[in-house]
């Protein structure tokens, strides 16, 4: 048994004929904010009215329990057509048997169109499960007046600010600031933002969460020099008193630091404040090039969906320039497609966020680790960044979460892939 608690359910299927042939696609999505809502409420409207032997029936879930009803239907062998995931949950469906491959399904002309970072999180086994309409942006928002204050050079892709660079810049704002407090880390948020925001600086000092193998392993990567040292950095960032608790979410709009790292989410409010004052900067290059976060909510065909074609059909249709367009001026998301960015006045090349899709078309963007043990992953990272950031020492607090993980590893035998989800990846 299942229960969908369905917040909008539109249904666009079938007529009164007993002989029609429609296809009736079922999908499912993430009941998110309320202009991602309307957008594809519309969207289903338009293909709807366009298609004539293809319709959709949408059915929206609150985003609070998406995972665990959509989790709920795949054992019951109830999965829609086509269904939206969070990034994080991707692989496990894939292992599990639960989705069937896009690389088949959509056109080849509109992958090759997709950023490469896309096709980087919808990857499992060298098949693409899924595609997102959108991306994730991640980098450090500086105020320029302060900078120019300060003396300090504006860095890029191509000349980033180094690790000794970046904490004597540091010291030096903080000089200038009554509190000492010069740099946003978003200390008021929780959750995946630890993994998201703070994984790329260890990947940029050379760690990484896990070993990049199959099976995956956390023992001597996640605890190892490299991560450790990256660690340590910004836990003395935060003891030197370098970084604004942010409690009032406002440390960076008031201008009461001057650097903030943060998101594409960030943007619209801090564009308000300073206007053209605001710069956006690449990461710190803490040894091995600056690096990004990148992934966000994706689509995939079920593995026991009646109208994969159908499905295909109407994920295509999300993916034209215009639909990708709707959706990022919706939420503020870096576009899909190649052929979206163009069009986009925040992202094209000169834009205000073109920083964004430089680095996720640049290869400076690093997926999360393609492995169902990720909710393992993350939530035993979110525990040690918690105890870093309090003091705690880093070395143990690292090799505890290194353990767990590889425990969760071992104890499903490395994740081989098996039945169903071996079939999709050999055919």
């Amino acid at each position: 048994m299942f229960l969908v608690t369905s917040l909008i359910l539109l249904t666009a299927c079938g007529h009164d004929n007993s002989d029609s042939t429609d296809a009736c696609v079922t999908v499912w999505a993430h009941a998110g904010q309320e202009s991602e809502r309307s957008v594809l409420i519309e969207q289903v409207s338009r293909f709807n009215a366009r298609e004539t032997d293809c319709r959709v029936r949408l059915t929206l879930i609150p985003e609070g329990s998406y995972n665990a009803q959509v989790q709920a239907a795949a054992v019951a062998g109830g999965l829609p057509d086509l269904l939206e995931l969070d990034g994080p949950f991707l692989y496990a469906y894939a292992w599990q048997g639960r989705l069937q491959p896009l690389d088949r399904l959509l056109p080849a002309d509109l992958q090759a169109d997709l950023l490469p970072s896309i096709l980087e999180q919808g990857r499992y086994h060298d098949r693409l499960w899924a595609v997102g309409t959108f991306d994730s942006g991640l980098g450090l928002f500086a105020d320029r007046v302060q900078l120019r204050q300060a003396g300090i050079r504006i860095p890029d892709l191509k000349a980033p600010w180094g690790a000794a660079e970046f904490e004597e810049i540091l010291e030096h704002l903080a000089t200038r600031d009554a509190d000492g407090q010069v740099l946003d880390l978003k200390l008021n948020y929780a959750g995946e933002w630890y993994t998201y925001g703070y994984t790329p600086l260890i990947q940029s000092a050379g760690g990484d969460l896990v070993a990049r193998t199959d099976p995956a392993r956390a023992e001597g990567v996640l605890d190892g020099p490299s991560s450790v040292g990256a660690m340590r950095r910004i836990q003395s960032w935060i003891l030197r008193g370098r970084v604004d608790p942010n409690i009032d979410d406002a440390a960076f709009a008031t201008r009461r630091v001057a650097l903030a790292l943060g998101g594409h989410w960030n943007h619209p409010r801090y564009s308000e404040r300073l206007g053209e004052d605001l710069l956006l900067l690449p990461l710190p290059d803490l040894g091995h090039g600056p690096k990004t976060g990148q992934g966000s909510w994706c689509w995939a065909v079920s593995a026991d969906s009646t109208h994969p074609d159908g499905a295909a059909r109407f994920l295509a249709f999300l993916l034209e320039p215009d639909q990708v367009l709707a959706m990022t001026a919706a939420n503020g998301a870096v576009p899909a497609t190649r052929r979206a960015v163009a069009r986009s006045p925040r992202y094209r090349p000169g834009g205000p966020l073109d920083l964004f899709v430089e680095q996720l078309d640049g290869g400076y963007a690093v997926p999360r680790p393609s492995t169902p043990a990720y909710p393992v992953i993350t939530a035993e990272f979110q525990k040690a960044f918690d105890r870093i950031r309090s003091g705690g020492e880093v070395q143990a607090a690292l090799r505890h979460a290194a353990r767990t993980i590889d425990l969760e590893i071992e104890d499903n035998q490395g994740y081989p892939l098996v039945g169903r989800a071996r079939e999709e990846t050999v055919r």
